[in-house]
Protein backbone atom coordinates (compact mmCIF):
# COMPACT_ATOMS: atom_id res chain seq x y z
CA UNK A 1 0.00 0.00 0.00
CA UNK A 2 1.23 3.50 -0.80
CA UNK A 3 0.52 6.84 0.80
CA UNK A 4 -3.06 8.09 0.76
CA UNK A 5 -4.25 11.40 -0.65
CA UNK A 6 -7.51 13.28 -1.07
CA UNK A 7 -9.07 13.85 -4.47
CA UNK A 8 -11.71 16.55 -4.75
CA UNK A 9 -13.99 16.50 -7.81
CA UNK A 10 -15.32 19.73 -9.28
CA UNK A 11 -17.98 20.88 -10.00
CA UNK A 12 -19.85 18.18 -8.06
CA UNK A 13 -18.22 18.68 -4.65
CA UNK A 14 -17.30 15.04 -4.00
CA UNK A 15 -14.13 14.05 -2.14
CA UNK A 16 -12.57 10.57 -1.94
CA UNK A 17 -9.41 9.07 -0.50
CA UNK A 18 -6.96 7.49 -2.96
CA UNK A 19 -4.00 5.20 -2.37
CA UNK A 20 -0.95 5.82 -4.56
CA UNK A 21 -1.03 2.19 -5.69
CA UNK A 22 -4.53 2.46 -7.16
CA UNK A 23 -5.90 4.60 -9.94
CA UNK A 24 -8.30 7.41 -9.18
CA UNK A 25 -11.05 5.53 -11.04
CA UNK A 26 -10.44 2.39 -8.96
CA UNK A 27 -10.64 4.45 -5.78
CA UNK A 28 -13.92 6.01 -6.92
CA UNK A 29 -15.34 2.51 -7.49
CA UNK A 30 -14.32 1.52 -3.96
CA UNK A 31 -16.15 4.55 -2.58
CA UNK A 32 -19.26 3.82 -4.64
CA UNK A 33 -18.87 6.95 -6.78
CA UNK A 34 -20.09 6.24 -10.32
CA UNK A 35 -17.74 8.21 -12.55
CA UNK A 36 -18.09 7.93 -16.30
CA UNK A 37 -15.85 5.19 -17.69
CA UNK A 38 -15.54 2.71 -20.51
CA UNK A 39 -12.55 0.46 -21.13
CA UNK A 40 -10.71 1.27 -17.85
CA UNK A 41 -7.47 0.69 -19.80
CA UNK A 42 -6.61 4.12 -21.23
CA UNK A 43 -8.11 3.42 -24.64
CA UNK A 44 -11.46 5.18 -24.82
CA UNK A 45 -11.32 8.65 -23.18
CA UNK A 46 -14.65 8.19 -21.37
CA UNK A 47 -13.00 9.13 -18.05
CA UNK A 48 -11.05 12.11 -19.46
CA UNK A 49 -10.92 14.93 -16.90
CA UNK A 50 -8.91 18.08 -16.20
CA UNK A 51 -6.30 18.39 -13.43
CA UNK A 52 -6.84 21.71 -11.63
CA UNK A 53 -4.26 21.23 -8.88
CA UNK A 54 -1.85 18.61 -7.52
CA UNK A 55 0.62 16.00 -8.76
CA UNK A 56 -0.22 12.74 -10.47
CA UNK A 57 1.35 10.24 -12.84
CA UNK A 58 -0.33 8.16 -15.50
CA UNK A 59 0.22 4.58 -16.57
CA UNK A 60 0.53 3.85 -20.29
CA UNK A 61 -2.43 4.95 -22.39
CA UNK A 62 -3.43 5.31 -26.02
CA UNK A 63 -2.86 8.65 -27.73
CA UNK A 64 -6.26 8.10 -29.35
CA UNK A 65 -7.74 8.60 -25.88
CA UNK A 66 -5.46 11.47 -24.84
CA UNK A 67 -3.12 13.17 -27.28
CA UNK A 68 0.13 14.95 -26.40
CA UNK A 69 -1.36 18.44 -26.69
CA UNK A 70 -4.22 17.57 -24.31
CA UNK A 71 -1.79 16.07 -21.82
CA UNK A 72 0.33 19.23 -21.87
CA UNK A 73 -2.80 21.31 -21.28
CA UNK A 74 -3.62 19.32 -18.14
CA UNK A 75 -6.11 16.71 -19.30
CA UNK A 76 -5.84 13.29 -17.66
CA UNK A 77 -7.41 9.83 -17.85
CA UNK A 78 -8.68 8.84 -14.41
CA UNK A 79 -8.34 5.13 -15.22
CA UNK A 80 -4.57 5.62 -15.66
CA UNK A 81 -3.94 8.30 -13.01
CA UNK A 82 -2.17 7.77 -9.67
CA UNK A 83 -2.30 10.58 -7.10
CA UNK A 84 0.99 11.64 -5.48
CA UNK A 85 -0.49 14.60 -3.59
CA UNK A 86 -3.95 15.89 -2.77
CA UNK A 87 -5.69 16.68 -6.05
CA UNK A 88 -8.42 18.88 -7.42
CA UNK A 89 -9.95 17.43 -10.58
CA UNK A 90 -12.63 18.83 -12.87
CA UNK A 91 -14.97 16.18 -14.25
CA UNK A 92 -15.74 16.85 -17.91
CA UNK A 93 -18.38 14.16 -18.38
CA UNK A 94 -20.69 12.95 -15.65
CA UNK A 95 -24.30 12.17 -14.86
CA UNK A 96 -25.06 14.10 -11.69
CA UNK A 97 -28.08 11.95 -10.89
CA UNK A 98 -25.87 8.83 -11.00
CA UNK A 99 -22.76 9.96 -9.12
CA UNK A 100 -23.89 8.92 -5.65
CA UNK A 101 -25.91 5.86 -6.66
CA UNK A 102 -22.89 3.62 -6.99
CA UNK A 103 -22.20 0.41 -5.11
CA UNK A 104 -18.68 -0.27 -3.77
CA UNK A 105 -16.81 -2.90 -5.78
CA UNK A 106 -16.95 -6.42 -4.32
CA UNK A 107 -14.57 -9.33 -4.81
CA UNK A 108 -16.67 -12.50 -4.99
CA UNK A 109 -15.67 -16.14 -5.37
CA UNK A 110 -18.14 -18.22 -7.36
CA UNK A 111 -18.69 -21.69 -8.80
CA UNK A 112 -19.93 -22.54 -12.28
CA UNK A 113 -23.51 -23.76 -11.89
CA UNK A 114 -24.63 -24.06 -15.51
CA UNK A 115 -23.41 -23.58 -19.08
CA UNK A 116 -26.15 -23.62 -21.72
CA UNK A 117 -26.03 -23.07 -25.48
CA UNK A 118 -28.49 -20.37 -26.55
CA UNK A 119 -27.40 -20.24 -30.22
CA UNK A 120 -24.56 -21.68 -32.26
CA UNK A 121 -22.18 -19.03 -30.89
CA UNK A 122 -23.83 -17.58 -27.76
CA UNK A 123 -23.89 -19.33 -24.39
CA UNK A 124 -25.51 -18.69 -21.03
CA UNK A 125 -23.19 -18.94 -18.03
CA UNK A 126 -24.65 -19.13 -14.52
CA UNK A 127 -22.41 -18.70 -11.49
CA UNK A 128 -23.36 -19.60 -7.93
CA UNK A 129 -21.86 -17.12 -5.50
CA UNK A 130 -19.89 -18.74 -2.68
CA UNK A 131 -17.86 -16.18 -0.76
CA UNK A 132 -19.71 -13.97 -0.06
CA UNK A 133 -22.91 -15.76 -1.07
CA UNK A 134 -24.50 -12.65 -2.57
CA UNK A 135 -23.58 -9.48 -4.45
CA UNK A 136 -24.98 -6.01 -4.97
CA UNK A 137 -25.48 -4.46 -8.39
CA UNK A 138 -27.89 -2.37 -10.43
CA UNK A 139 -29.74 -3.84 -13.44
CA UNK A 140 -27.63 -3.25 -16.56
CA UNK A 141 -24.23 -3.29 -14.82
CA UNK A 142 -21.39 -5.68 -15.58
CA UNK A 143 -18.82 -7.83 -13.80
CA UNK A 144 -15.21 -8.70 -14.44
CA UNK A 145 -14.81 -12.48 -14.69
CA UNK A 146 -11.28 -13.71 -14.04
CA UNK A 147 -9.84 -16.51 -16.14
CA UNK A 148 -9.20 -19.36 -13.67
CA UNK A 149 -5.58 -19.50 -12.59
CA UNK A 150 -4.75 -15.99 -13.83
CA UNK A 151 -5.30 -12.32 -13.10
CA UNK A 152 -6.57 -11.72 -16.63
CA UNK A 153 -10.25 -10.88 -16.86
CA UNK A 154 -13.05 -10.05 -19.26
CA UNK A 155 -16.16 -7.92 -18.76
CA UNK A 156 -19.70 -9.31 -19.10
CA UNK A 157 -23.08 -7.86 -18.19
CA UNK A 158 -25.38 -9.58 -15.74
CA UNK A 159 -28.64 -10.72 -17.33
CA UNK A 160 -30.37 -11.42 -14.01
CA UNK A 161 -31.62 -8.84 -11.51
CA UNK A 162 -30.57 -7.95 -7.96
CA UNK A 163 -33.53 -9.97 -6.66
CA UNK A 164 -31.51 -13.10 -7.44
CA UNK A 165 -28.34 -11.82 -5.79
CA UNK A 166 -27.07 -15.29 -4.87
CA UNK A 167 -26.23 -16.01 -8.50
CA UNK A 168 -24.97 -14.26 -11.59
CA UNK A 169 -26.20 -14.98 -15.10
CA UNK A 170 -24.29 -13.98 -18.23
CA UNK A 171 -24.93 -14.15 -21.98
CA UNK A 172 -21.58 -14.61 -23.71
CA UNK A 173 -20.70 -14.65 -27.39
CA UNK A 174 -18.05 -17.24 -28.25
CA UNK A 175 -15.09 -15.90 -30.22
CA UNK A 176 -12.57 -18.36 -31.68
CA UNK A 177 -9.38 -17.75 -29.72
CA UNK A 178 -11.19 -15.62 -27.14
CA UNK A 179 -9.28 -15.77 -23.84
CA UNK A 180 -12.42 -16.27 -21.77
CA UNK A 181 -15.28 -17.08 -24.13
CA UNK A 182 -13.48 -20.06 -25.69
CA UNK A 183 -13.37 -21.69 -22.23
CA UNK A 184 -17.13 -22.19 -22.50
CA UNK A 185 -16.61 -24.65 -25.36
CA UNK A 186 -15.70 -27.49 -22.99
CA UNK A 187 -12.78 -26.33 -20.86
CA UNK A 188 -14.82 -24.69 -18.11
CA UNK A 189 -16.89 -27.21 -16.17
CA UNK A 190 -19.73 -27.14 -13.64
CA UNK A 191 -18.19 -26.79 -10.19
CA UNK A 192 -15.11 -24.87 -11.33
CA UNK A 193 -14.33 -21.86 -9.17
CA UNK A 194 -13.56 -18.38 -10.40
CA UNK A 195 -13.07 -14.86 -9.10
CA UNK A 196 -15.51 -12.07 -9.91
CA UNK A 197 -15.35 -8.30 -9.34
CA UNK A 198 -18.67 -6.48 -9.41
CA UNK A 199 -20.35 -4.10 -10.18
CA UNK A 200 -19.11 -1.79 -12.91
CA UNK A 201 -20.81 0.46 -15.44
CA UNK A 202 -23.31 3.30 -15.63
CA UNK A 203 -25.65 1.58 -18.12
CA UNK A 204 -28.60 1.54 -15.73
CA UNK A 205 -32.22 2.61 -15.95
CA UNK A 206 -32.96 6.19 -14.88
CA UNK A 207 -35.93 5.27 -12.72
CA UNK A 208 -36.86 8.82 -11.71
CA UNK A 209 -37.79 9.55 -15.31
CA UNK A 210 -41.25 8.81 -16.68
CA UNK A 211 -40.49 9.07 -20.39
CA UNK A 212 -40.92 6.39 -23.03
CA UNK A 213 -38.06 3.95 -23.55
CA UNK A 214 -36.39 2.48 -26.61
CA UNK A 215 -33.89 -0.36 -26.31
CA UNK A 216 -31.59 -1.45 -29.14
CA UNK A 217 -29.44 -4.55 -28.84
CA UNK A 218 -27.41 -6.99 -30.87
CA UNK A 219 -25.62 -10.26 -30.05
CA UNK A 220 -24.72 -10.59 -26.38
CA UNK A 221 -25.94 -7.02 -25.91
CA UNK A 222 -29.15 -8.82 -24.97
CA UNK A 223 -27.78 -9.31 -21.42
CA UNK A 224 -27.93 -5.82 -19.85
CA UNK A 225 -31.17 -4.98 -21.63
CA UNK A 226 -32.73 -8.24 -20.43
CA UNK A 227 -31.64 -7.40 -16.87
CA UNK A 228 -33.37 -4.01 -17.11
CA UNK A 229 -36.54 -5.49 -18.66
CA UNK A 230 -36.70 -8.19 -15.98
CA UNK A 231 -36.28 -5.49 -13.35
CA UNK A 232 -39.08 -3.41 -14.88
CA UNK A 233 -41.39 -6.45 -14.81
CA UNK A 234 -40.47 -7.29 -11.20
CA UNK A 235 -40.99 -3.74 -9.95
CA UNK A 236 -44.06 -2.96 -12.05
CA UNK A 237 -42.42 0.04 -13.69
CA UNK A 238 -45.12 1.63 -15.83
CA UNK A 239 -43.37 3.09 -18.87
CA UNK A 240 -43.97 2.56 -22.57
CA UNK A 241 -41.04 0.58 -23.99
CA UNK A 242 -39.87 -0.82 -27.33
CA UNK A 243 -37.02 -3.32 -27.71
CA UNK A 244 -35.32 -3.63 -31.10
CA UNK A 245 -33.01 -6.63 -31.37
CA UNK A 246 -30.85 -7.28 -34.43
CA UNK A 247 -29.49 -10.65 -35.54
CA UNK A 248 -28.20 -12.13 -38.78
CA UNK A 249 -30.41 -15.20 -39.21
CA UNK A 250 -33.16 -17.06 -37.32
CA UNK A 251 -30.56 -19.31 -35.68
CA UNK A 252 -29.09 -16.20 -34.02
CA UNK A 253 -32.34 -15.37 -32.19
CA UNK A 254 -33.04 -16.55 -28.64
CA UNK A 255 -35.25 -15.78 -25.60
CA UNK A 256 -38.11 -14.71 -27.87
CA UNK A 257 -40.76 -16.36 -25.69
CA UNK A 258 -39.33 -14.99 -22.43
CA UNK A 259 -39.22 -11.44 -23.77
CA UNK A 260 -42.83 -11.78 -24.89
CA UNK A 261 -43.78 -12.98 -21.40
CA UNK A 262 -41.89 -10.07 -19.80
CA UNK A 263 -43.86 -7.66 -21.96
CA UNK A 264 -47.11 -9.22 -20.74
CA UNK A 265 -45.99 -8.76 -17.11
CA UNK A 266 -45.17 -5.06 -17.51
CA UNK A 267 -47.94 -2.60 -16.68
CA UNK A 268 -46.89 -0.28 -19.49
CA UNK A 269 -47.17 -0.88 -23.24
CA UNK A 270 -44.32 -3.06 -24.54
CA UNK A 271 -43.29 -3.90 -28.09
CA UNK A 272 -40.54 -6.33 -29.12
CA UNK A 273 -39.13 -6.04 -32.65
CA UNK A 274 -36.57 -8.68 -33.64
CA UNK A 275 -35.01 -8.14 -37.08
CA UNK A 276 -32.82 -10.26 -39.34
CA UNK A 277 -30.15 -8.73 -41.54
CA UNK A 278 -29.65 -11.97 -43.52
CA UNK A 279 -32.90 -13.96 -43.54
CA UNK A 280 -32.17 -17.37 -45.09
CA UNK A 281 -35.68 -18.42 -46.09
CA UNK A 282 -39.13 -17.08 -46.86
CA UNK A 283 -40.60 -18.32 -43.58
CA UNK A 284 -39.44 -15.27 -41.63
CA UNK A 285 -42.30 -12.76 -41.60
CA UNK A 286 -40.67 -10.26 -39.24
CA UNK A 287 -38.54 -7.20 -39.91
CA UNK A 288 -35.45 -7.45 -42.09
CA UNK A 289 -32.36 -5.30 -42.54
CA UNK A 290 -29.83 -3.75 -40.20
CA UNK A 291 -31.47 -2.90 -36.90
CA UNK A 292 -30.69 0.80 -37.29
CA UNK A 293 -32.53 0.83 -40.62
CA UNK A 294 -35.49 -0.92 -39.00
CA UNK A 295 -35.64 1.75 -36.27
CA UNK A 296 -35.46 4.47 -38.91
CA UNK A 297 -38.28 2.82 -40.88
CA UNK A 298 -40.66 2.16 -37.98
CA UNK A 299 -40.16 5.19 -35.77
CA UNK A 300 -41.22 8.77 -36.44
CA UNK A 301 -40.94 11.24 -33.57
CA UNK A 302 -39.05 10.05 -30.48
CA UNK A 303 -38.91 13.37 -28.68
CA UNK A 304 -38.89 12.89 -24.92
CA UNK A 305 -37.80 9.25 -25.23
CA UNK A 306 -34.80 7.70 -23.49
CA UNK A 307 -32.66 5.28 -25.50
CA UNK A 308 -30.56 2.39 -24.16
CA UNK A 309 -28.25 0.47 -26.52
CA UNK A 310 -25.91 -2.45 -25.95
CA UNK A 311 -23.85 -4.45 -28.41
CA UNK A 312 -21.07 -4.09 -30.98
CA UNK A 313 -19.62 -0.60 -31.51
CA UNK A 314 -20.58 -0.31 -35.22
CA UNK A 315 -24.23 -0.86 -34.35
CA UNK A 316 -24.15 1.81 -31.65
CA UNK A 317 -22.19 4.27 -33.78
CA UNK A 318 -24.70 3.82 -36.59
CA UNK A 319 -27.69 4.20 -34.27
CA UNK A 320 -26.59 7.39 -32.50
CA UNK A 321 -27.26 9.83 -35.40
CA UNK A 322 -30.48 7.99 -36.27
CA UNK A 323 -31.87 8.43 -32.77
CA UNK A 324 -30.88 12.09 -32.62
CA UNK A 325 -32.50 12.77 -36.00
CA UNK A 326 -35.67 11.17 -34.61
CA UNK A 327 -35.69 13.71 -31.80
CA UNK A 328 -33.93 12.05 -28.86
CA UNK A 329 -31.69 14.42 -26.92
CA UNK A 330 -28.07 13.27 -26.89
CA UNK A 331 -28.09 13.41 -23.08
CA UNK A 332 -30.92 10.85 -23.06
CA UNK A 333 -28.99 8.24 -25.06
CA UNK A 334 -27.14 5.65 -22.96
CA UNK A 335 -25.03 2.88 -24.40
CA UNK A 336 -22.67 0.05 -23.58
CA UNK A 337 -20.18 -0.92 -26.30
CA UNK A 338 -18.85 -4.47 -26.41
CA UNK A 339 -15.44 -4.88 -28.08
CA UNK A 340 -12.99 -7.71 -28.63
CA UNK A 341 -9.21 -7.70 -28.46
CA UNK A 342 -6.97 -7.95 -31.50
CA UNK A 343 -6.13 -11.54 -30.55
CA UNK A 344 -9.73 -12.66 -30.95
CA UNK A 345 -11.10 -13.36 -34.40
CA UNK A 346 -12.96 -10.35 -35.77
CA UNK A 347 -16.47 -10.86 -37.11
CA UNK A 348 -18.21 -8.76 -39.70
CA UNK A 349 -18.95 -5.10 -39.21
CA UNK A 350 -22.14 -5.63 -37.23
CA UNK A 351 -20.74 -8.30 -34.94
CA UNK A 352 -17.43 -7.14 -33.52
CA UNK A 353 -14.61 -4.76 -34.16
CA UNK A 354 -11.60 -3.78 -32.11
CA UNK A 355 -9.36 -0.76 -31.96
CA UNK A 356 -9.22 2.59 -30.19
CA UNK A 357 -11.69 4.19 -32.56
CA UNK A 358 -14.36 1.91 -31.06
CA UNK A 359 -13.90 2.36 -27.30
CA UNK A 360 -15.70 -0.02 -25.01
CA UNK A 361 -15.13 -2.93 -22.70
CA UNK A 362 -13.45 -6.15 -23.76
CA UNK A 363 -15.84 -9.11 -23.86
CA UNK A 364 -13.97 -11.91 -25.62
Amino acid sequence: MGEKHKVYFEPVGIEIEVDEDETILEAAFKHGVMLMHGCKEGQCSACKSFLLDGDLEMDRFSTFALNEFEQEEGYVLLCRSHAYSDLEVELLSYREEMLNTGIPIQLVYAEVEEIEALTHDIKRLVLKLVDPPEMNFLPGQYAELYIPGSEEHRAYSMANTPSSDERAEFIIKIYPGGRFSSLLDGELKVGDRMKVKVPYGVFTLREKSEGDLIFIGGGSGMAPILSILRHMAEKGIDRRATFYYGARTRKDLFYLDEIKELGEQMPGEFRFVPALSEPEDNEWDGETGLITDVVKRLEDDLSGTEAYMAGPPPMIDAALPVLMRLGIDEDDIYYDKFTITAEAEEGDEMEAESGPEFPGRVVE
